[in-house]
């Protein structure tokens, strides 16, 4: 059963545009280097306003990660919805993830990258990035059982997909989601092999 997504709460204008504005702070700079007097300026939104919005700092940071659990969920979608062959949609996620790659923006999975920063220190944040992992590895591991490949194959494949982006973040390349297809490509052949004998 696929984990459900989280959804970030509702916001008018002036607060989806403040998440938008800290979530490029937060990815270019990362989250502690940014204050919250900065996403103010940068968003042209008063200071004040913004604590009426999301109290703290901190809160500002989860309903980022909240809205990009379901920008990142979304993706992944629009990535493998057209994909008529169930094999092929676990191969399609990292197609999306070379287009990905391959964006200037690009500095890596903000919840690793998150984690990395907080997570040791903060049981939300850590929470929240292991509720994003798990979503994943829940939504392929469904591709895995719909293509009739064995559940485990689903945590293998999901893990070539985040090994990929951590590993494109450093080499500020596009080549590790070819290099993670590659290896799923190979798996999924060694299952269809063993299905075919």
């Amino acid at each position: 059963m696929t984990t459900a997504a989280v959804k970030p709460p509702p916001l008018d204008v002036t607060g989806r545009h403040v998440v938008d504005v800290a979530d490029d702070l937060f990815n270019s700079r990362g989250i502690r280097s940014v204050r919250l007097l900065e996403v103010a300026t940068a968003s042209g939104v008063e200071i004040d306003e913004i604590r009426r919005l999301f109290q703290s700092k901190s809160r500002l940071v989860e309903v980022v990660l909240e809205a990009r659990h379901v920008t990142w969920s979304q993706h992944i979608a629009d990535a493998t919805v057209e994909v008529p062959d169930s094999r092929d949609k676990l191969l399609a996620i990292f197609g999306y993830l070379e287009e990905w790659f391959a964006e200037d923006s690009f500095q890596g999975c903000v919840f690793i990258n998150s984690y990395g920063e907080l997570g040791r220190n903060n049981t939300r944040i850590a929470e929240m990035a292991q509720r994003h992992k798990e979503s994943f590895v829940a939504l392929v591991t469904d591709l895995a059982l719909d293509a009739g490949l064995p559940r485990e194959l689903g945590s293998s494949i999901a893990l070539l997909a985040e090994g990929a982006q951590v590993s494109a973040a450093m080499t500020r390349t596009t080549s590790p989601a070819r290099d993670a297809r590659q290896a799923a490509a190979m798996l999924i052949a060694l299952y269809q092999d063993d299905d075919e004998r």
